[in-house]
């Protein structure tokens, strides 16, 4: 037995190398973690377009055109994301700049209200019509000095969004990298999978293929009903807004749709500049519940049938849990941890109910 053989029997030592390992690896996980987000966004897009790919491959498509029609079909999405939200932020940063005008339209309605309420002997409502409308337009004007400009700069040529896209390594570069490496991916899906498997030992791979499938249920599952679901959003809100009358109503319901991604986020964003932009119009408290009616069907129609009917095969999660799933992970990452946390949690269910509930940890006791 060598010295080494001799150190290395000592759990002491094997700890405080593995210890030094694991932050090595992370340090170094640290250091390349943007290089790791644009695979895993480049491998969900190959893993996403797979069965679209395999079914045109029995159609006697050749892989290398589907791909092709992939990407088109991705640029395609990703111009006319770029083009509706133009649009929208456009017509909001005139509506920011006109809105304390819009603000003076209340005093009827003030007036109205502070009348029902003085026959009713409620007290101190003197002045409140004038209060509540030099309040209200105070807001809005600090709240248009904040955004007006950020918008405005997004628009413009020289503005600071404009110069991350044609900076290297801005937003433009860092697509294109991801698009880049999602083509790789999906021409030689079957044999990247092969090749990261072969990193496991072989008495390993079984288990690592059964988990796998657990991602593949819970994440891969989760992320196109999502997908489904969120179109549905968009295109009712698109319908819906344009029978009302309400501008960039295809632009409101791209984002309706886009945001629905997270559960609960879509109609909350699309909600808010349909009503900024119902009040710019002709009969604006009518047009205003009209808009609220459609977004709350649209989140009813949602959350009790669609969701239940495509969802309930893949995560079958209870809509508490769903909500504080997102909300812990918003407070931890942010928008990418409300992202993924509902797709964790649902993987982390299956796992419960594949190797925790029939072990006999679970079953006899510990």
């Amino acid at each position: 037995m060598n010295a080494f053989q001799y150190v290395w029997r000592s759990p002491w030592v094997r700890a405080l190398v593995f210890l030094v390992a694991f932050y090595v690896l992370w340090r170094f996980i640290g250091q390349i973690r943007t290089v790791l987000i644009d695979f895993g966004v480049a491998f969900l897009i190959a893993y996403l377009a797979n069965p679209l790919l395999n079914w045109l491959e029995r159609g006697r498509v050749r892989r290398g055109l589907g791909v092709f029609f992939v990407v088109l079909i991705f640029a395609g999405l990703l111009s006319l994301a770029g083009l509706l939200l133009a649009t929208v932020s456009g017509q909001l940063v005139t509506l920011i700049q006109k809105l304390p005008e819009q603000i003076g339209s209340l005093g009827d309605v003030l007036d109205r209200v502070t009348s029902w309420l003085s026959d009713r002997g409620v007290p101190g409502l003197t002045n409140s019509r004038e209060q509540l409308i030099t309040a209200a337009q105070d807001y809005v004007q600090n709240f248009g000095k904040n955004i007006v400009p950020i918008l405005q700069n997004a628009l413009s040529s020289t503005g600071t969004l404009l110069n991350s896209l044609v900076s290297i390594g801005g937003v433009v570069g860092q697509v294109l990298l991801i698009l880049l490496m999602s083509i790789y991916l999906m021409i030689d899906y079957s044999r990247v999978n092969a090749a990261m498997l072969s990193v496991f030992p072989r008495p390993w791979q079984p288990r690592v293929l059964e988990f796998t499938d657990l991602v593949g249920t819970a994440v891969g599952g989760y992320v196109r009903g999502q997908l489904l679901i969120a179109s549905f959003i968009g295109v009712f809100v698109w319908l819906g807004l344009t029978i009302v009358g309400i501008p960039s109503a295809a632009a409101i319901g791209f984002l309706a749709g886009a945001f629905n991604i997270v559960p609960y986020l879509g109609p909350i964003i699309g909600a808010t500049p349909a009503i900024l932009l119902a009040l710019t119009l002709p009969g604006a408290w009518l047009k205003i519940v009209a808009v609220i009616v459609v977004f709350v069907a649209a989140n009813q129609i949602e959350g009790n049938f669609l969701s239940p009917y495509i969802l309930s095969r893949t995560t079958d999660l209870h809509p508490i849990t769903v909500l504080v799933a997102i909300l812990i992970g918003a407070s931890l990452l942010g928008f990418a941890g409300a992202l993924l946390a509902v797709p964790l949690v649902a993987l982390g269910k299956l796992m419960l109910q594949r190797y925790y509930y029939p072990s006999r940890v679970y079953t006899d006791g510990p």
